[in-house]
């Protein structure tokens, strides 16, 4: 199954893309990761972006849009995948549109993951981090507070409130995500590929949610006759 993955900050995507890329059997590409690997290869794209990103720039559209290009034309993709953080504009929509096309493939599902903004703020001001720990252990002082106020249940270490995860800048990230990313969910909405469903409740119910949206999608998708 071939999936976009959307969503505004604090929704949870991140970790909803992890249990759903393993339930179909996919592999789970999120842009971060794309943008790791390039730089951490050396690669001419990853160079690129390492230019943009050394002066506080936004990478531009052609070179995300390459990163995912390439990734796509991997052989394990060939039985689906879940797309996550990509497409993030319009233009890199379309540019996937064509990429997809060019492959006679196309996607499946666009599934989008709706929260409140107020409840998304609260979600990424209440993280606290295990900055010492390689799996970087996260509390939340509401949802997922330690035994212990600023302690780490697992190691003992300081939990920190990163300066990303600040309400300040958790509202500037949410405004970005209005004004660049939500405009592709009517993009594939015109498609008849958007599934929304509510990110609110546990992670475990969120999934259970979000299965039985794909598993629907799928028998809808299996029951238009190609052409049609």
């Amino acid at each position: 199954m071939r999936i976009v993955l959307v969503g505004p900050p604090g929704a949870g995507k991140g970790t909803q893309a992890r249990f759903l890329a393993e339930n179909a059997s996919v592999p789970h590409i999120s842009t971060g990761d794309l943008f790791r690997a390039h730089i951490d290869q050396g690669t001419p794209l990853g160079k690129q972006a390492k230019q943009f990103m050394d002066r506080g720039e936004l990478v531009p559209d052609e070179v995300t849009v390459g990163m995912a290009r390439y990734r796509l034309s991997q052989p394990d993709t060939a039985g689906g995948f879940l797309l996550d953080g990509f497409p993030r504009t319009v233009a890199q929509a379309e540019a996937l549109d064509r990429e997809l096309k060019s492959d006679r493939r196309g996607l499946d599902a666009v599934l989008a993951l709706e929260i409140p903004a107020e409840e998304a703020v609260i979600r990424i001001a209440g993280r606290r981090v295990c900055p010492g720990n390689s799996s970087q252990h996260v509390f939340h002082v509401v949802y997922n507070p330690p035994k212990v106020d600023g302690v780490c249940d697992a190691c003992g270490g300081e939990l920190r409130h990163r300066d990303d995860d600040s309400e300040e800048t958790a509202r500037k990230r949410l405004e970005i995500y209005r004004v660049q990313t939500e405009p592709i969910i009517e993009f594939y909405t015109s498609q008849r590929l958007v599934v929304t469903i509510s990110a609110l409740g546990t992670v475990d119910a969120v999934t259970e949610r979000a299965m039985r949206a794909l598993a629907d999608a799928r028998a809808a998708h299996a029951s238009v006759a190609p052409g049609t």
